[in-house]
């Protein structure tokens, strides 16, 4: 039923390699989950606010829907992706997902294809893939469990052989590259302010035009430049998990506008009002 996710990862979004002016949105942390927050209603509200705006396509950073948290509940997990998979076909717009943390499953033998990252393979994308639109060229990256692994670096080498050293890069993942999430709320850094091996990844990039990492996890608003690199880690769609502002951040997605070899950005607060009870 869902299977047309899969193939439109193995071409590109866009075949030509002239640049022109697009948008497209970005989505984190939304946290589907069983509860009575009424969050499916919030995400398809942000999916119409960002077609409202004229991007070209949805990219999410992970922690799309809250299965980690179910154990052996394999029925709940089934039904939540399935319910997203619904909302994403139907959504008339491309829709491409980064995997967080939260969208792993452990409910079965670690030799189950649905082990880990399979159930959201089977229902969503691919954990990490490469696309191409209007001259860009957009990497996912799966750092749900705080790494990059070998079978994922290789396949990156690889990706990057095979782009162009002027082609802007734009590149997604759920646990961030740089974040000072940590410092900002408790006065201290830690290891989980950022993926493991992070600095050997972005060092893969140093012959690269790597414009812009989108990162997610952390559910607040924070922007970094460092090397001609920005770093945005773009709040949450679901802010307080479907509770309220986080720390200041609104529910909220960024909009990001390509335009040659630039972009701009903004965060959109797309109007969602948590329930009272």
């Amino acid at each position: 039923m869902f299977s047309f996710l899969f193939t439109g990862l193995n071409k590109a979004i866009g075949t030509t390699k002239m640049k022109s002016k697009f948008k497209f949105a970005f989505f984190t942390d939304i946290h589907l989950n069983g509860g009575n927050n009424n969050c499916f209603a919030g995400i398809e509200k942000a999916i119409e606010s960002a077609k409202k705006n004229n991007v070209d396509f949805i990219l999410t950073g992970g922690d799309n829907v809250d299965i980690d948290v179910l154990g052996k509940d394999a029925e709940s997990a089934h039904e939540l992706y399935a319910n997203y998979a619904d909302i994403i076909n139907n959504s008339g717009i491309d829709y491409y997902a980064a995997i967080g943390n939260h969208d792993r499953f452990w409910g079965c033998e670690k030799n189950d294809p649905l082990y880990n990252e399979g159930l959201f393979e089977k229902y969503i994308n691919k954990s990490y893939y490469s696309i191409d639109h209007k001259g860009w060229h957009f990497i996912v990256l799966n750092t749900s469990n705080s790494l990059v692994d070998e079978q994922q670096k290789q396949w990156l080498s690889e990706d990057l052989k095979k782009t162009d050293d002027e082609t802007p890069i734009i590149v997604t993942v759920h646990v961030p590259f740089l974040s000072v999430y940590y410092p900002a709320l408790e006065g201290k850094y830690k290891s989980n302010d950022t993926f493991s091996n992070f600095k050997e990844i972005w060092d893969m990039f140093d012959s690269k035009n790597l414009k812009l990492v989108l990162q997610g996890h952390m559910h607040l608003y924070e922007e970094i430049k460092i090397r001609d690199v920005q770093f945005i880690t773009a709040g949450a769609v679901s802010a307080s998990w479907w509770g309220g502002a986080y720390y200041g951040t609104q529910e909220g997605y960024l909009i990001v506008e390509c335009d040659e070899n630039d972009f701009s950005w903004e965060y959109v607060d797309y109007g969602w009002e948590p329930e009272k009870n």
